[in-house]
């Protein structure tokens, strides 16, 4: 979370904000989450003025190699940052908030005890599924049977069972690399466009999908972030990073996928498995449309702690000043 030290971005509203940061300001993503001062598997959220007169705080999302615009996991760190640090003014047992992101207004809950935020809950931007059951073919693996779902991102998501996977830390290696060469595949030939915001137009992300490990899961996934653009001639050089949280616009997606295929219901809680056994719960509220799609508006349910504060600076003689990158993070 960046608090301090960029002052605002030109734009008269958030979306706009971002796409300045895309296409003229890209160094302090490149900076941010490079190395040395990132990792592949980093996010980082920019926290600027609303310009909403709605709004307490607007947010910029900063991903490997995208601006989403919208994220559940950053949507809960951001409240959780603004809330425990005083940026906003706090109130106990229960906190509200109104975020802009550059998707929209997002009205978020936070369960406050002592100052600490144990949990945040929020009104996602409408969810709708344009492709379900579509047959793609995967150079180096078939057909492969996906849904595409827009949760705040296109996501295509896939059955991890037919690739032997069941989604856990040790198999991240062989997740990242099969959700790249889905996204990759889903990308070009189930192209979509965001019918309210064309500059949202295609698959950017997938999330491999399979039975859940705990007692009270519903289903668990594993979300493939990009890294970077690779060849079809060298599969074995195809990688993301995993997202290490249950996902929360992939489970936004999921539950409207789900729900366009009538094997979710409104108001029905859906406890959605990350990776690493952490769970979110998401929740359909009611129907709407987005365009042409029928649609649905998710909340969702999650958790997130502070880790560390600190200060970066760029030195004027560092010859890396926007980080590098070293394809070596898999081993």
């Amino acid at each position: 979370m960046i608090v301090g030290g960029v002052l605002d971005v030109p734009g008269t509203t958030m979306f706009e904000k971002k796409l300045y940061l895309e296409r003229h300001a890209d160094q302090l993503r490149r900076r941010m989450l490079r190395e040395p001062r990132g990792y592949p598997a980093l996010c980082c959220n920019l926290i600027l003025p609303p310009t909403h007169p709605d709004a307490q705080a607007g947010f910029v999302i900063m991903e490997q190699t995208e601006y989403p615009p919208m994220s559940g996991s950053n949507t809960i760190c951001v409240a959780t940052v603004l809330i425990e640090t005083g940026m906003v003014p706090v109130s106990e047992p229960v906190t509200e908030l109104v975020l802009e992101a550059p998707a929209g207004l997002v009205r978020v809950v936070a369960d406050v005890a002592n100052g600490k935020v144990t949990r945040v809950t929020f009104e996602n931007v409408p969810a709708f599924a344009v492709h379900l059951d579509a047959t793609i073919e995967v150079p180096h693996l078939g057909q492969v049977t996906v849904d595409v779902a827009y949760g705040g991102m296109f996501y295509a998501i896939a059955a991890a069972e037919p690739f032997g996977l069941r989604l856990v830390p040790d198999e991240g290696r062989e997740i990242a690399r099969i959700g790249e060469m889905i996204k990759a595949a889903a990308r070009e030939q189930l192209p979509v466009v965001h019918p309210e915001r064309p500059e949202i137009s295609g698959v950017t992300i997938a999330q491999l999908s399979g039975p859940a490990h705990g007692p009270d899961g519903t289903c668990r996934n594993a979300v493939v972030v990009s890294t970077g653009q690779l060849s079809w001639d060298r599969p074995e050089t195809w990688t993301g990073v995993l997202d290490r949280s249950p996902c929360g616009t992939g489970t936004c997606a999921k539950m409207a996928a789900l729900y366009a295929k009538g094997e979710l219901g409104l108001g029905e809680e859906f406890q959605h498995e990350g990776v690493l056994g952490t769970v979110w719960t998401g929740k359909l509220l009611r129907e709407t449309a987005v365009g042409p799609h029928p649609a649905v508006v998710p909340t969702l349910s999650g958790r997130a702690w502070i880790t560390g504060l600190a200060n970066y600076v760029v030195d004027s003689a560092d010859p890396f000043p926007d980080g590098f990158t070293v394809r070596d993070i898999w081993g």
